[in-house]
């Protein structure tokens, strides 16, 4: 019989978290942007005013790694989980501070999720489907560094914040919430090597407080603490068909780089870490409506599941 520990079902990227009683391995980063924002990401597609966007994520995984990057091979594991993401926007043409432009970055989750074992096998218990943790990020964005042929360059900086919202119960292992509020700032820029190709980047920074209600899992405990992890999104894209269609690949990547911490003690071999690559398209329908699809092939997890992951997402300016 194998115990598993906890972990919240959260926001971006849905998946689990398990642990093996004796190695005492624990999967305790909230779940964050890896591989939501692809290519194009330095700066909205139309200008300032109001943008919509929804994400729809599916992530699967049969494979639950531990620090040494192994896989603990649970019989009959298989982890599937969606989840749905709406993104309100808004680009002000007012700029606030050193020529950047203010803006708001509203974002609501709702998520599932499903797992299944060989017999006799114990698994995580799930909280069901419902909503996830709000993210609110004021930003500033940058007018596009203007060539003979077009923009060069574009970019922006945002402070995100995580709000414990989400639905949550310690003694469920699996829920839509995390219990514990998260700063997750981050620069986005895209250049443009040519008006048809680009690359893109963007680059996070994670803090998470306390959860003063920690899950069964860590027993008599009264509070645990998620370690620091920067992560960050990649991509580059080639327009195929002019003002239409642009081809490219994706990737992120996320390293945790301070210990999980039970009732303010560090806890050894805790830190995460994981690789996805994959193809992507960006479709445009015109200046206002865009339609996106990437698709990433996890490597190199420790501490974590691996898997894969496919994303669609829709935006449309009004």
């Amino acid at each position: 019989m194998i115990k598993l520990r906890s972990r919240s079902l959260l926001l971006f990227a849905v998946f689990s978290l398990f642990a093996v009683t004796t190695s005492a391995v624990a999967y305790d980063l909230p779940a964050v942007n890896l591989g939501l924002t692809s290519f194009l990401d330095g700066g909205p597609p139309a200008g300032p005013g109001f943008y919509f966007t929804q994400y729809v994520q599916y992530y699967s995984s049969d494979q639950l790694n531990d620090k040494n990057g192994n896989d603990f091979n649970i019989p009959g594991t298989d982890v599937d989980a969606w989840a749905s993401l709406t993104q309100f926007l808004y680009q002000s043409d007012t700029q606030l501070l050193f020529g950047g432009k203010w803006g708001l970055d509203v974002i609501v989750p709702y998520a599932s999720i499903s797992t299944s074992y060989a017999p006799g096998v114990a698994g995580p218990e799930a909280n069901g489907a419902g909503f996830g943790d709000i993210l609110v990020g004021p930003y500033l964005q940058w007018d596009p560094i203007m060539g003979k042929n077009g923009p060069v360059f574009m970019h922006r900086i945002e402070l995100q914040m995580i709000f414990p919202t989400g639905k949550y119960d310690a003694n469920k292992e699996l829920n839509p919430g995390s219990n514990f509020f998260s700063f997750n700032p981050y620069w986005a820029g895209t250049l443009f090597i040519t008006p048809r190709w680009t690359v893109s980047t963007r680059l996070h920074y994670l803090w998470n407080a306390e959860n003063d209600d920690p899950n069964r899992a860590y027993g008599a405990a009264s509070d645990t603490q998620a370690g620091q992890a920067i992560h960050a999104n990649f991509a580059s894209a080639y327009e195929v068909i002019p003002k239409m269609l642009r081809v490219g690949v994706n990737g992120y990547y996320l390293k945790q780089i301070s210990d999980t911490k039970v009732n303010g003690n560090s806890v050894s071999d805790t830190r995460e870490k994981v690789l996805g690559i994959g193809p992507g398209a960006i479709f445009s329908f015109s200046q206002e409506s865009h339609l996106l699809f990437n698709a990433y092939f996890e490597s190199d997890a420790e501490n974590r599941p691996e898997g894969t992951r496919s994303v669609l997402r829709f935006v449309y300016h009004f």
